[in-house]
C-alpha cells in the first residue's frame, strides 16, 4: 500500500517500497522478542562457517565504506541484505524464512551484484576500459595472474591497495560493470515493517 504522507515537519514522505530479505528463522523469534532485529559477526560466523573469515574482510570494509553509515544503529555490526525482486529473493529452504519488508527508500543502500560479485573475489573495479588496461598491465609488469592472488599475497601491497581503493566505485552508478543488477542493503529490520513471513 503507498504510504505518501507527511511527517512531524511537514516534510512529505517517499512512498514505502516493498523488498524480501531470507533469514534464518531465529530472526522471527528475536523479531517477536525485541521487535527489531541487527546481524552480528557471531551470526555470520555460523552461517558461512569455515568462509566466514574470508567474506569478513570484505563485509568489513562495507561497513566502514557505505554511504550510509550514518543510519547504522550502535549493536549492528553487519548490513541486512535485501532483494528489490521477489523471485529474486532465494527460496525457502530448511530453517530459514523469508521476509516481506515495506520500508522508506531512504532506509537502503543499492549495492550493485556484479561489482559486488567483484569485491567478493578481490577484484579490481576499473573506472573504464582503458583503467581496466591499466590494471592488467600492472598485474603483468608484477607477473601476478589474478587480482585474488595479488590481493592474498604479502607480496605486492601496493597492488593490492590498489584493488581496494578501487571498490569505492561500487556505489558510483557513473561506472558500470557487466549490468545493472542491484540488491540493497538495510542497517536492521523492524517488526513494524514486516508484511509477511514466507516459509
Amino acid at each position: 500500500m503507498s504510504q505518501n504522507t507527511l511527517n512531524e515537519k511537514g516534510v512529505k514522505l517517499m512512498d514505502k517500497i516493498t523488498v524480501w530479505t531470507k533469514q534464518n528463522e531465529n530472526v522471527v523469534k528475536e523479531l517477536k522478542r525485541t521487535s527489531r532485529y541487527t546481524a552480528k559477526k557471531e551470526y555470520i560466523l555460523k552461517d558461512l562457517d569455515e568462509h566466514a573469515y574470508l567474506v569478513l574482510e570484505v563485509y568489513d570494509w562495507l561497513v566502514k565504506n557505505t554511504p550510509n553509515i550514518s543510519k547504522k544503529p550502535y549493536d549492528a555490526e553487519y548490513p541486512v541484505w535485501v532483494s528489490l525482486k521477489k523471485e529474486a529473493a532465494m527460496l525457502p529452504s530448511s530453517g530459514a524464512v523469508i521476509l516481506e519488508l515495506k520500508l522508506e527508500p531512504s532506509l537502503i543502500t543499492m549495492i550493485n551484484i556484479n561489482k559486488w560479485g567483484a569485491i567478493l573475489n578481490y577484484s579490481y573495479i576499473p573506472a573504464d576500459e582503458q583503467d581496466a588496461e591499466n590494471h592488467r598491465h600492472l598485474l603483468e609488469q608484477y607477473g601476478v595472474s589474478s587480482d585474488t592472488k595479488a590481493y592474498m599475497s604479502q607480496f605486492y601491497p601496493q597492488i593490492k591497495r590498489g584493488i581496494i581503493d578501487s571498490w569505492s566505485r561500487l556505489f558510483d552508478d557513473s561506472i558500470v560493470l557487466g549490468g545493472d543488477e542491484k540488491y540493497g542493503i538495510i542497517w536492521e529490520v523492524r517488526k513494524e515493517w514486516i508484511s509477511r513471513i514466507i516459509g
